[in-house]
Formats: C-alpha cells, structure tokens, sequence
C-alpha cells in the first residue's frame, strides 16, 4: 500500500460524476432491491442516487463531520428509509447476511486493510449478493488523488499513475488498480464478477467550465468508454459466491 493513505474528498452534489455514475451502472445490469449498504458513503452526495432502488439503505463511513452533512440532507428529503452509522474502519457494526447489496464507491484505494474491508463487506453480504465497486484507473492520463512529491507543489503530475507499482506506492496518496488486478482481487475474497466496465472522465476538475463542457459534449460524450486512457475509474458488478 501508498506510504501514507489520505482520506478520500466526496464529490459535490452538483458533480456530473455523480450522474455519471448511476447510467453507467444501469448499462451493467440490475441493481437494487432489498436492503443496501454504501461502505465510504461521505457527505452521502452518491448514496442519495440509490435511495429509490432499495427499501433500506445504510450509510457506512469514518469521518464524523460527513456523516453530519449527510443527516442533515436526509432531514431535508421524504425518504425516512435511509440511515447513518460511523466506524472505527475494521469490523463493521452489523451482523452477517445482513444487505442484499453493498456499494463502495472509489473508496477501496483510501482504506487501511484493503483485505479486511474486502472480507467485512463479504461478511456483512448475504449469499448471492451484489457488490457494485469502483476503483480509481491507473491509466487515466492524471493520478486523481495526487502525489506527495519532492519540490512539486502542483501534484497532479500526468501519468504519474503509470509508474511501476513501487514507485507509484512510495509517493501515492491512495492506491491505484488495474481492471485486471481489481478482477483478481474480488475473486481472492469471494466474489464472482458479472461486468466490468471504465467509466468516461466526468471532467468535473477542468478548467476553464467551457473547455469542460467541450471536453463532457466530445471526447467524454457518453457514461462509459472502451478506453483505459479516457477513464478515470473502474466499475464492477460482483456477487458473493
């Protein structure tokens, strides 16, 4: 793992990732039903996207201060099927078997034990259960999470995300997948991948807005690409074997 995993940052709700996000996974098939659990929920700005899907749903997270801001959106919405919980980052506060899904959206790369929380999330998963995860793709042009490196204040260095993977881990705010490397890894821990796909850069961090505009109506048009080099992450449906 990096020398120092950072705490990841929550998309604003007014990000075009979010959107993103939700047709691209309905182009993967069916997702919901059930009770559902989002693990990394932060401020909830992706979980209220799922609210209609599910008849319950839970949001999982480390930082106080998001949950917070998530409550507070809730308080404000008509759904009362939604919910909150803070842990400590290693056993999940719930028994097993205890979601028809779970959710983890582009937080895998930010934990302590990537093994543990892989295992928790298969725990806390009843059997034949889907797990709907996204990562951060190592061969977007730009490292999304940045880089503590020497005499470089401005950390978004382009492809820095393609060194090998010891370098990469010794000045990395956050871990980085390969769609392969992620595949493997969910088999490691149990699950069976149904489909996998990368998801198109949002250009949310463009600037100036024009250019991102341009960019979202050409090169980044539609939800998903067939392009490592145009994706800033990967989605993957799984379910527990």
């Amino acid at each position: 793992m990096p020398a120092a995993v950072a705490l990841g940052k929550p998309a604003s709700f007014q990000d075009h990732v979010l959107e993103r996000r939700v047709r691209l996974v309905e182009a993967m098939g069916p997702f919901g039903g059930g009770r559902l659990l989002d693990v990394g929920c932060g401020n909830g700005a992706q979980t209220v996207h799922w609210l209609d899907r599910f008849d319950a749903v839970v949001g999982l997270d480390v930082v106080p201060e998001r949950l917070e801001t998530f409550a507070a959106v809730l308080a404000e919405m008509p759904q009362s099927h939604c919910t909150t919980r803070l842990y400590d980052g290693s056993r999940m506060p719930f028994t097993d078997a205890s979601f028809d899904a779970v959710v983890s959206i582009e937080t895998l790369e930010h934990v302590a034990d990537e093994a543990l929380t892989l295992e928790e999330i298969r725990r806390v998963l009843r059997p034949g259960g889907t797990l709907l995860i996204s990562v951060p793709n190592k061969w977007w042009v730009f490292e999304t999470h940045g880089a503590r490196l020497p005499l470089l204040h401005w950390n978004r260095v382009p492809f820095f995300s393609w060194l090998p993977g010891p370098l990469h881990r010794r000045w990395a705010r956050a871990r980085i997948y390969t769609r392969g490397g992620i595949e493997a890894l969910l088999r490691r821990h149990g699950f069976t991948i149904e489909a996998a796909r990368y998801l198109s850069a949002p250009m949310d961090a463009a600037r100036p807005q024009a250019l991102a505009r341009a960019l979202r109506a050409t090169l980044f048009r539609g939800p998903g690409t067939r392009w490592p080099m145009l994706s800033t992450s990967i989605f993957l449906l799984a379910r527990r074997a």
